[in-house]
C-alpha cells in the first residue's frame, strides 16, 4: 500500500506518493553540516528517513560509476554531476546548483592568519593542510590559489602541504593542531551568529575557478517522487537560508 507524504514548505505543499520511507543521500564532505539541518527538517516534515553518507565527490563519483546505491548525490562541483548525466547515470532534468562555495584560508590560531594571506609565504608554519586536489574541489581551488601566488611547488618541495583525502580532514587536521593552517570551506569554520574564531583569509575569487555546487538524481534512485521532493524541498527559501547563513551564496 502506498503511503503518502506531504511536504509542506514555506511557499507551497507538495503531495508525494511514497513507495520508499528511506532516502540515501551522498553529499560532498564541505555540506555535511547543512545538510545534516536540512535533512532533519525534511524527515520532521515529510516522516521519510534520509541516510546521508559525507565524503569526496571525486571519490562518489567512482562509486556511483561502480554502482553505489544512492539516490541523490550533491557534489562540490558541477563537472562530475554533468559527467554522470553524460553516462547516463543520472537524471538529466533534475540536475541543479545548490550552493555556490567559498574557499578560506583558515587557522585556530587567532593571531596567525593576516587579512593579506601574507602568512603563506612567512614561513611562520609547518604544515599548510589541503584537500586533495584530485578528489576534492575546495582541494583544487586551494592548489589554485597557491599556485596564482607563486607557492604551490615550493611549499610541495618543502613538504609543508599535508593532504586530506576530503576537505572534512583538511579541517580537521587545522582544528586539532595538527596542521597551523589550511584552505577549507567558509561553511565549516563560520558560526551561526556570523563570527568564525581564530583567523581567516577569503582569497580573491579570482585566484580560483568558481566553486559550483551541483546536486542530481542518480539512476539507481529506489523512489524518484520521494527525491524530487527532497529536490525541491532543498530549493525552497527555507533551505536557501540555511544554506545562505552557512556561508554559502544560491543563484538566483
Amino acid at each position: 500500500m502506498k503511503k503518502t507524504l506531504v511536504l509542506l514548505s514555506m511557499a507551497c505543499s507538495i503531495p508525494v506518493s511514497a513507495l520508499a520511507d528511506e532516502l540515501r543521500v551522498a553529499v560532498a564532505a564541505n555540506f555535511l553540516g547543512s545538510m545534516e539541518q536540512l535533512a532533519a527538517e525534511f524527515e520532521e516534515r515529510t516522516g521519510a528517513n534520509v541516510v546521508i553518507s559525507s565524503g569526496a565527490s571525486g571519490a562518489f563519483y567512482a562509486q556511483i560509476v561502480n554502482g553505489a546505491p544512492f539516490d541523490v548525490f550533491f557534489s562540490a562541483d558541477s563537472q562530475r554531476p554533468e559527467r554522470l548525466v553524460e553516462e547516463d547515470l543520472a537524471l538529466a532534468e533534475s540536475r541543479f546548483t545548490y550552493a555556490i562555495g567559498v574557499p578560506v584560508l583558515w587557522s585556530a590560531d587567532e593571531g596567525l592568519v593576516d587579512d593579506q594571506g601574507e602568512v603563506l609565504s612567512s614561513g611562520s608554519y609547518r604544515y599548510l593542510s589541503v584537500a586533495d586536489p584530485q578528489n576534492a574541489p575546495y582541494g583544487l581551488a586551494a592548489q589554485q590559489v597557491l599556485t596564482e601566488m607563486g607557492l604551490w611547488s615550493e611549499l610541495a618541495e618543502e613538504q609543508r602541504i599535508v593532504q586530506g583525502q576530503t576537505i572534512g580532514q583538511a579541517h580537521s587536521q587545522v582544528a586539532s593542531g595538527a596542521a597551523e593552517l589550511g584552505f577549507v570551506a567558509l561553511a565549516q569554520v563560520i558560526g551561526e551568529d556570523g563570527d568564525i574564531n581564530g583567523s581567516y583569509w577569503i582569497p580573491p575569487a579570482e585566484y580560483h575557478d568558481p566553486i559550483v555546487q551541483q546536486a542530481v538524481i542518480l539512476n539507481t534512485v529506489q523512489d524518484v517522487e520521494l527525491a524530487e521532493a527532497f529536490m525541491e524541498w532543498i530549493k525552497s527559501p527555507r533551505s536557501i537560508e540555511v544554506i545562505e547563513a552557512a556561508g554559502y551564496s544560491v543563484p538566483e
